[in-house]
């Protein structure tokens, strides 16, 4: 190791003391008679030795292999039948009719290599051939005299052609890079980076001390591939690498193609990485500068928005106008993808769903059990019923009949509880989730997950009572109804302003109940009991069915009615709309069927409480707010499905 390090000094002195004269200076040194002779000399060693070429000492020439290389004839030709060559047999028979540097049988391993990925061929044969092993000893023997970009492709090779990692020449090429990272240029550091990370991943030794030298020089970072590529490859494994990459990115948004926005916003969404600048800026040069998309990158764009809840309106309103003649075409998984991304994000564009609605009646028997489930699940958080929502419905129980069985519990209850939500949830989806037997297998479990599904199978035996009279059990038992609910969420201003409101209207406490945690899985923000001149009653005296437990007997008085103050803040609406989401639709319509008056309480100024409805009149259901939506973070544009 030492003599290696020796070595390496005196070539790269020898190369100073060659290259540092200048035409002038020689002019100087060299006698009058031998001045002519100077000047005659050739100009290119001179100018590959020179400390400030790009192709010096960073393209890993040493100044033997430099002088020999220009003035050898034959290195040049044996170059050339490397790049020609076709087939294994031909680079190894070239190995054995020349004598070969260590920079030429590196040069016939990386052709080797690239032959094997090619055409497909057997690695371990040519791992195992006797002309192969000589050409790595070759290499071995003489490897600080390999140049730079020869040994960064080399040490690919060696791993794609399956190289074990543990064997002494393999390690050999390792160590040799590491001692000459800061002689590698960024971009060599870049591609090694990026081979090593889908190689080997966070593991490596080697990956982390490029990664290092990256964050330290990432002042030289140039061109949009390489930053495209370090943030899809290599920037989950340093974060504070991705976030100069980002710095790097919004610098060159202009530059950026449309299949670079793509792999942008994909990494930054596997990453789970919110950077709004850069994607408000993305989002900006695509709709200024690309009016045509590919299905594949508006496919990507619309999941990585979903998956980063980044709302960008006008980019929803092109990416849904430009999906729509693409949809009779794409596969299901596509149709699938595409919905609940737009779903996700609440953005309910009408033609692009009515083409998914009419693509599944075409398409019925292509479509899996699954893609069919996740289009009704997309329709259901929209609270979208196709325009022919009767033959929509039908191709549906008839798709779904028998299959139940195959479904897992968790999407088996998403399934039903989405078809609660559009109300086409027939007695024997109910039936199904509702029996003991199904509900016993998350009972006692303290997971999230299962607290979920509780929840909505609370839902579902909720929508059983309330909205299917022709249905008689079973039904969840009421230690089931009791279980209970996640954390709740912190008190809103709404929420405040809401209960501040009604304390001098309802007078006295007793005449009032807030935060009511109903039988049907739904929470009342406030609820009062009003006689038939709209003046409130004290609760504790009269029955409550659509409590737990509840506190009174008597029945109502004749006239008096009940009345539930349900509030709704933004993310119970579509994106940008008065539309409320199907859950909030099917809580309104159960409160309502037990009995309710239901006033809606919106806020549309950022959290605060709009004016307090007046009390409902008997027969006025509900009250909605006037005032237009103020837009929401992320950008503006128009009402969803005025396309």
């Amino acid at each position: 190791m030492a003599a290696r390090l020796v070595r390496r000094c005196c070539w790269r002195h020898l190369g100073a003391f060659i290259s540092a004269p200048s035409a002038a200076s020689a002019s100087l040194l060299v006698p009058a008679g031998k001045a002519a002779m100077a000047r005659a000399l050739p100009q290119a060693p001179s100018a590959l030795f020179h400390a400030s070429s790009p192709s010096s000492w960073a393209d890993g020439f040493s100044v033997q292999e430099q002088v020999e290389d220009s003035r050898n004839p034959e290195h040049k030709v044996i170059g050339e039948l490397i790049e020609a060559a076709a087939t294994p047999q031909e680079l190894f028979h070239l190995s054995q009719l020349h004598v070969l540097n260590s920079n030429q049988a590196s040069l016939i391993i990386i052709q080797l290599s690239r032959l094997a990925a090619e055409k497909n061929l057997e690695r371990e044969s040519i791992l195992q051939d006797d002309r192969f092993q000589q050409l790595v000893v070759i290499t071995d023997s003489q490897i600080s005299q390999v140049w730079n970009n020869t040994l960064v492709n080399l040490l690919k090779s060696l791993c794609s052609l399956g190289m074990d990692g543990n064997r002494r020449e393999m390690q050999s090429v390792e160590q040799e890079v590491l001692w000459r990272l800061r002689r590698l240029t960024f971009r060599q550091l870049a591609s090694l980076a990026e081979f090593l990370a889908v190689r080997q991943g966070k593991e490596s030794k080697l990956l982390n001390e490029i990664i290092r030298k990256l964050e330290l020089r990432w002042t030289e970072l140039e061109g949009t591939r390489t930053v495209v590529t370090l943030m899809a490859k290599v920037g989950h494994i340093s974060p504070a690498l991705m976030d100069r990459l980002e710095d790097k990115a919004l610098e060159l948004a202009e530059q950026f193609s449309p299949d670079d926005i793509r792999k942008i916003t994909l990494a930054l969404a596997y990453q789970n990485r919110r950077c709004v600048p850069l994607l408000r800026a993305l989002s900006y040069h695509l709709l200024q500068k690309h009016s045509e998309l590919r299905l594949n990158v508006l496919m990507d764009l619309i999941f990585a928005y979903g998956k980063l809840n980044f709302h960008q309106p006008q980019v929803f309103q092109k990416i849904a106008t430009d999906l729509q003649p693409h949809v009779p075409t794409m596969t299901p998984l596509e149709v699938t993808r595409c919905i609940r991304s737009f779903a996700l994000l609440k953005w309910l564009s009408l033609p692009l769903f009515e083409a998914v609605a009419q693509y599944a009646l075409d398409n019925a028997r292509q479509l899996s059990v699954t893609h069919l489930c996740g289009i009704i699940l997309s329709f259901a958080r929209l609270n979208f019923q196709p325009s022919g929502s009767e033959d929509f419905f039908n191709m549906v129980h008839e798709e779904l009949q028998g299959q139940l069985d195959s479904l897992e519990p968790q999407l088996l209850t998403e399934l039903v509880w989405s078809l609660c939500v559009l109300q086409q949830a027939k007695a024997p989806y109910l039936q199904r989730v509702l029996a003991p037997h199904f509900h016993a297998r998350i009972r006692g479990d303290p997971s999230l997950k299962a607290q979920s599904l509780r929840l909505k199978l609370i839902h579902i035996n909720a929508a059983a009572k309330l909205e299917s009279p022709g249905y008689r059990g079973p039904f969840l038992p009421p230690e089931t109804l009791s279980a209970a609910e996640p954390a709740g969420e912190k008190v809103t201003a709404l929420q405040s302003s809401l209960r501040e409101a009604l304390a001098p209207v309802l007078g006295s406490r007793d005449n009032g109940r807030f935060d009511v945690r109903t039988a049907y899985g739904w929470r009342i923000d406030a609820e009062m009991v009003v006689n038939a001149e709209n003046k409130p009653l004290p609760l504790k005296d009269f029955a409550a069915p659509h409590l737990l437990r509840s506190e009174g007997t008597k029945p109502l008085p004749p006239g008096a009615r009940r009345v539930a103050f349900l509030r709704w803040e933004f993310p119970s609406f579509s994106n940008r709309s008065k539309d409320l989401l199907g859950r909030a639709i099917m809580a309104r319509r159960h409160i309502q069927a037990a009995g309710f008056l239901v006033v809606d309480v919106s806020s549309w100024e950022g959290g605060r409480a709009g004016s307090l409805p007046r009390l409902p009149a008997p027969g006025l259901a509900t009250v909605i707010p006037s005032r237009p939506p103020v837009p929401q973070p992320g950008g503006g544009g128009g009402r969803p499905g005025d396309e």
